[in-house]
């Protein structure tokens, strides 16, 4: 059975009483650069996303589920996006919002449980991430996880002036 919890968190559905943590996530400047995003979300935007976010993974080639300490306070986000069950695989993506909560296991935790749902339960053969070249602590976080770097795209992403090379991980279900 895959479960989508362990000692130290859980993983659930976004559910509406998340606006508020959405909205600040979302609006969030410092994370802007690794989710693409370039402008502000309102909050009426993000509530019909919310009202919206029951559409199957099949529909919407996306899950997004948000990261719980075992006392229910959201931690961050964890999505798997550009599902191509033809193809069978999936990216995966992570933001633990609060630094005091990164290198305690959390974003370990949260990847091994995706990765198990992804492999067992929508039966994909590979997962991908992609992490800016700078960001020495995803590199370390998805290579302990046993993603496998497997190519560098060159100025791939244009951020503060400067482009930024992105490093393409790999994890294969053999």
């Amino acid at each position: 059975m895959v479960t989508l919890k362990s000692d130290k968190i859980y993983l659930r559905a976004l559910e509406p009483e998340d606006l508020e943590f959405l909205y600040q996530l979302e609006n969030n400047m410092d994370v802007w650069e690794i989710s693409g995003t370039v402008t502000p979300y309102s909050k009426n935007v993000l509530q019909f996303y919310l009202e919206n976010a029951h559409r199957d993974i099949y529909d919407v080639k996306q899950l997004r589920l948000v990261i719980c300490s075992q006392d229910k306070e959201p931690l961050g986000l964890i999505d798997l996006f550009d599902f191509d069950p033809k193809n069978k695989r999936a990216g995966l993506g992570i933001v633990i919002v609060d630094e005091k909560n990164r290198n305690k296991g959390i974003g370990a935790e949260s990847i091994a449980l995706l990765c198990n749902y992804a492999f067992e339960v929508l039966d994909l053969k590979q997962l991908y991430a992609n992490i800016l070249e700078e960001n020495r602590g995803s590199i370390h976080l998805f290579e302990k996880m046993g993603f496998k770097s497997v190519g560098v795209k060159k100025d791939w992403i244009f951020s503060n002036g400067q482009y930024k090379n992105e490093i393409l991980f790999q994890k294969l279900n053999n």
